[in-house]
């Protein structure tokens, strides 16, 4: 009896495995290790650059692009300086702005950047990174001016566009954190006539890929010295803060305008000008030469410099 049990257990289980081999090959939710199963086969999200070399490639075709006016609003919270938030409309996609934002390299966008005092990179996760960072800024107050160094933590995030930091060291700062957040702008979404999308997947499609996306930036930031100034000092210097977040903005969107004109190849010059331009480098290359070498400082030579060429 216990013979003929154990010989129906184990024909039970050898009928089992058939049938759930069958279903993985058949790729049945729930089965694994097949390659068909439901997982394998989702399609696997194509990489952002290649995403946005097809949105850029739509600004070839068409540049035109004017930015509105920034919007920056001034609130003052209970024992702070400062809050700040700011709206702008820049003709590029998010992710060529991001790019923008978080490159380490920056300080040559924005002015009010001086230097890069430390950078290091605390936790890599592909399209989020965590990185300390600190910073020397500068600042100006009536015909004083100086810089003030700010560590902070920086937390950015590819898939959301998103750039959050927060103050990782105190000093002049005691509260010194905020966000920026970037969203799709469908600049020709009137293209799409039966319904205005509300995705970038159906922007893409109602456009057949060839519709504009440019992008909305949102940055908040909170402001808090140590030692918080009374009025009417704190007025100068909450103005000076608004003012130096206005022209963050502003060095962004020259950046981006930058780029934005980059992407379109200067005009053909006709044979006759390129023939033009040939014969005058052979009558008088070192002319030619010194042409293009010259300074912008050097282009008004002084008094004295004209006398002493005389």
């Amino acid at each position: 009896m216990k013979n003929t049990l154990q010989k129906f257990m184990q024909e039970g289980q050898t009928h089992i495995k058939s049938v759930s081999s069958t279903l993985h090959k058949l790729g049945c939710p729930g089965t694994k290790g097949t390659a068909n199963s439901t997982e394998a086969s989702e399609p696997k999200p194509l990489d952002f650059r290649v995403k946005l070399e097809k949105q850029l490639q739509a600004w070839r075709e068409n540049s035109h692009w004017v930015d509105p006016t920034p919007k920056i609003e001034v609130t003052v919270p209970k024992g702070s300086l400062c809050h700040l938030d700011a709206t702008a409309e820049v003709g590029l996609p998010p992710d060529a702005v991001f790019d923008i934002v978080i490159d380490p390299e920056n300080k040559n966008v924005f002015k009010n950047i001086k230097e890069v005092k430390y950078r290091k990179l605390l936790e890599d996760e592909g399209h989020r990174q965590l990185v300390e960072v600190e910073q020397a800024a500068i600042w100006r107050f009536l015909w004083w001016s100086g810089t003030i160094s700010v560590r902070v933590f920086v937390e950015q995030d590819r898939r959301n566009h998103t750039m959050k930091f927060r103050l990782a060291k105190e000093g002049f700062m005691k509260k010194f954190e905020g966000s920026w957040k970037l969203e799709p702008l469908f600049v020709d979404q009137e293209v799409c006539v039966i319904s205005k999308p509300t995705t970038l997947e159906e922007y893409e499609s109602c456009s057949d890929g060839k519709g504009r996306v440019a992008s909305l930036i949102k940055l908040q930031q909170l402001v808090q010295p140590a030692l918080v100034p009374p009025p009417p000092i704190s007025w100068y210097v909450r103005g000076i803060t608004a003012r130096t977040t206005e022209m963050m903005v502003e060095d962004l969107k020259a950046e981006v305008k930058r780029i934005r004109e980059g992407l379109i190849p200067p005009p053909l010059k006709s044979s006759e000008e390129n023939s033009r331009q040939i014969v005058v480098a052979l009558k008088d290359p070192i002319s030619l030469s010194r042409d293009i070498q010259i300074d912008v400082d050097d282009a008004e030579p002084n008094k004295n410099q004209r006398e002493r060429t005389r």
